[in-house]
């Protein structure tokens, strides 16, 4: 295992960190997959209060000393609250379930709006009560997670509030490399989210994923691609049992730069890619933006290029199906609700005629709804 420097925090966490939204199977799973995770040499867990049990999971090995507190770096997250007494509420429920009387960090869960930057800034809003535990010593950093635009998270970023930062960034998603620079100059801690679930379900590709990426798995391509990038400090790791820990253990072992056989292998993605997206490939410009019906046409596109150029049908119809299903979490209409207006037409650097992209999408990638857990 490798270990990184968190920021400004100074914490030396191992490059992959246990999140345990899945391992909630039982209290008994949950154990086996925090002993497995400690056995492999990562040294930092992620809980939150949203996460069904995980917290009093958590809690419970530790009070029992079945996994070693002095060893671990303990975060958790608690949703923005638009007022201080909620926060201290929060913050104490989840220190008692814990059964900690302090987090080495404390997260602001899914910072995803205007408004919820509004909250983090007010004078009686949230960080007032996330201040005092710290100086409480109750928690020891404080930082954020997002799900939300780049221009909320670069927004976040510049309150000079937080000392890390949770977003989403992978070889399938680079939207955000601007907001991992800025976090870099702000010397913050870099933690990618879920990079084998929310970056492409890598853990069950399709074939011709699989044949594009060989003799590396696509999982572990995305991880090299991901560790190989020294502004990145750990990854998600949201195991839902012990045994889906061994790939990315292995993976961590090497966070060096990209070899030229790995370089080999970007190449031919992008070059199949290309190919067969021809003229119809959306390039991620987001200069369609915004749109009159409020469909997030970039993202409802990039899941296009994904299920045409490499079979990802499955991850794009999970993904798809959280749009009008997950609030703030995933924002935006299905493609569906486009009213033809043309509005995007003349935004688009490559001229696409993103309406029939947009109906295509739908046909292709609407099925079952997605929610949050905790929705």
């Amino acid at each position: 295992m490798q270990y990184r420097r968190f920021g400004k925090t100074n914490l030396r966490l191992s490059v992959l960190s246990l999140g345990t939204m899945r391992y909630l199977a039982s209290f008994e799973n949950a154990l086996l997959t925090i002993q497995k995770a400690i056995a492999s040499g990562t040294n930092h867990i992620e809980t939150a209060r949203g996460y069904g049990n995980s917290e009093e999971y958590l809690g419970a090995a530790l009070i029992a000393g079945q996994i070693p507190r002095n060893q671990l770096y303990i975060t958790t997250k608690i949703p923005p609250t638009p007022d201080a007494d909620t926060m201290r509420r929060y913050i104490d429920e989840s220190l008692a379930r814990l059964k900690l009387d302090y987090v080495d960090c404390l997260g602001i869960h899914g910072l995803n709006t205007s408004e919820h930057l509004d909250w983090v800034q007010a004078k009686n809003g949230c960080m007032q009560a996330v201040q005092e535990a710290k100086r409480d010593r109750r928690i020891k950093h404080v930082g954020f997670s997002t799900h939300g635009s780049l221009e909320v998270i670069l927004a976040a970023l510049n309150t000079d509030l937080f000392e890390f930062v949770n977003l989403h960034y992978y070889y399938f998603f680079q939207r955000n490399a601007p907001a991992i620079q800025l976090a870099s100059q702000k010397d913050m801690g870099v933690f990618i989210i879920s990079p084998a679930d929310k970056g492409g379900k890598l853990y069950t590709p399709p074939q011709i994923l699989k044949d594009l990426c060989s003799p590396f798995s696509p999982l572990e391509l995305n991880y090299r691609f991901l560790l190989s990038n020294p502004q990145i400090t750990t990854l998600s790791v949201g195991a839902a049992n012990p045994d889906e820990l061994l790939e990315p253990i292995q993976a961590a072992n090497f966070d060096g730069e990209l070899t030229s056989k790995e370089i080999a292998v970007f190449e031919r993605l992008e070059s199949h890619k290309n190919t067969a997206l021809s003229t119809d490939k959306c390039s991620q410009c987001y200069a369609c933006l915004p749109c009159p019906a409020n469909i997030n046409i970039p993202e409802v596109l990039r899941l296009r290029n994904l299920a045409v150029a490499y079979d990802m049908s499955d991850y794009g119809q999970y993904r798809y199906g959280m749009f009008e299903n997950a609030g703030h979490w995933f924002g935006g209409m299905k493609a569906n609700k486009c009213t033809e207006c043309g509005e995007c037409l003349p935004k688009c650097p490559e001229k696409l005629n993103i309406p029939a992209l947009l109906k295509d999408t739908h046909e292709r990638l609407n099925g079952k709804a997605g929610r949050r857990l905790w929705g």
